[in-house]
């Protein structure tokens, strides 16, 4: 019987645990996701702006 009274206070502090994390987690992937969308909109501008200049910097040369 004294087990399983262990058990449930347990169990109880892991799943406060990990509501924590998981919402921890949570908010790091939607930070990651927003700087993620920050670079990607830096390079459309960059593309925008250089496209010309951009390919020709990647195009092989004599053997390359």
């Amino acid at each position: 019987m004294a087990q399983e009274q262990v058990q449930r206070q347990g169990g109880g502090d892991g799943d406060e645990n990990g509501d924590g994390a998981a919402a921890a987690g949570q908010e790091r992937r939607e930070k990651l996701g927003e700087d993620v969308d920050a670079i990607l909109d830096e390079i459309d501008d960059v593309l925008e702006e250089n496209a010309e200049d951009f390919v020709r910097a990647y195009v092989q040369k004599g053997g390359e």
